[in-house]
C-alpha cells in the first residue's frame, strides 16, 4: 500500500551544530490476521506483502501446507468507527474441505509471544505438525566459504534499510549461494513469514533445498518457521536461543549462529556443512 516508510521532523545535532530536517523512518502498523472471518492474531509489521505475511504465518501454525488450500486472501474493513478499509486487516479464506483448526486463547498466546508454550511441548508440537519434515529432505551440503559470503549479500539487497536503518531482513538462498528472495520488515518473524507466504502462493513449498538467513538472532519462533516450511538450514548473524537449538536438534534442522565473515558457530545439523578433512586424514 506504499506505506513502507514515513517522514518525521527531527532535530539533528552534529558537532555542536543544530538543524531541523525531515527524516525517513520505517513504517510500523498493526496487522490483524483473520481466518475464515474469525480473528486469529495481531502482529506489528511494516506494511507491504501483507497477503504473503498472512499466508506464511498460517504455514508456521500448521494451518496451510500447499497453495491450493487457500481460496482467497483479501483486505477487509478496518477498525475505524466508519468501517473504512485501513488495509490493516487481512482475511484468509481456506479452500473447501480444508480443516479449520480450533482457535483458542492458548493458541494465540503461543503464536504471538515469541517464546509461547516454551519447553518440551513446544518442540513436540512443531516436530509432529510439520508437513515437511526437515530430516526427510534431500541432502544439502554447503561449505563454510559459501555461508560466509551470504550476510554481505543480504545487506547489499536491503534497499529500505539503506533509507531508514531500522529494518530486519530475511533471505532465501539456494545451496549454490544464489539469492532467491529477500523481504524486509520491522520484525524478523514477519520478514520470514513474507518469504514463506510468497513461496506458498508460488507453489514452491517445501523449501527443501534452501538456506534461510536472518539479519539478527535466531529465536525459537524463527526456527519453528523454518521447520514448518521444510527449510533444512537456518543461519543468523547473531546468537540463537537455547530453545531454538533444542528445536533444531529435535527436528534435524541445521542451525548456524554468529555468521560473520569466515567465523560461525554450528549448533545443530553439522552434517550439512561440508568441512575439509584435517591435515593427515583421508
Amino acid at each position: 500500500m506504499g506505506r513502507v516508510t514515513e517522514r518525521r521532523r527531527t532535530l539533528r545535532i552534529r558537532d555542536g551544530a543544530v538543524t531541523t530536517r525531515p527524516d525517513t523512518l520505517v513504517a510500523e502498523e498493526p496487522l490483524e490476521i483473520r481466518l475464515n472471518g474469525r480473528p486469529l492474531a495481531i502482529t506489528m509489521r511494516t506494511p507491504g506483502d501483507d497477503f504473503a505475511l498472512a499466508a506464511g504465518f498460517l504455514v508456521s501454525e500448521g494451518v496451510l501446507g500447499e497453495g491450493s488450500e487457500v481460496q482467497s486472501i483479501v483486505y477487509c474493513a478496518g477498525a475505524t468507527a466508519g468501517g473504512v478499509n485501513t488495509y490493516n486487516v487481512v482475511d484468509v479464506k481456506l479452500a473447501p474441505g480444508v480443516v479449520v483448526p480450533d482457535i483458542t486463547l492458548e493458541r494465540n498466546v503461543y503464536t504471538t509471544s515469541s517464546c509461547g508454550l516454551c519447553g518440551k511441548a513446544s518442540l513436540d508440537a512443531v516436530r509432529t505438525t510439520t508437513r515437511h519434515p526437515v530430516a526427510d529432505t534431500p541432502p544439502v551440503r554447503v561449505t563454510p566459504g559459501l555461508l560466509s559470503g551470504l550476510p554481505d549479500r543480504l545487506r547489499e539487497a536491503q534497499r529500505v534499510f539503506d533509507r531508514t536503518g531500522g529494518l530486519h531482513a530475511a533471505a532465501l538462498f539456494s545451496e549454490a549461494g544464489e539469492l532467491l528472495d529477500i523481504r524486509e520488515d520491522v520484525g524478523r518473524h514477519n520478514a520470514v513469514d513474507k518469504l514463506v507466504g510468497r513461496a506458498l502462493t508460488d507453489d514452491r513449498l517445501p523449501l527443501s533445498r534452501a538456506i534461510l538467513l536472518v539479519s539478527g538472532r535466531a529465536s525459537f519462533e524463527l526456527a519453528q518457521k523454518a521447520v514448518m516450511a521444510g527449510i533444512p538450514m537456518l543461519a543468523a548473524v547473531s546468537a540463537p536461543s537455547s530453545l531454538a537449538v533444542d528445536l533444531a536438534v529435535e527436528t534435524g534442522l541445521t542451525l548456524v549462529g554468529f555468521l560473520r565473515g569466515p567465523s560461525m558457530n554450528v549448533y545443530a545439523g553439522e552434517h550439512r556443512i561440508a568441512l575439509k578433512a584435517p591435515a593427515g586424514e583421508g
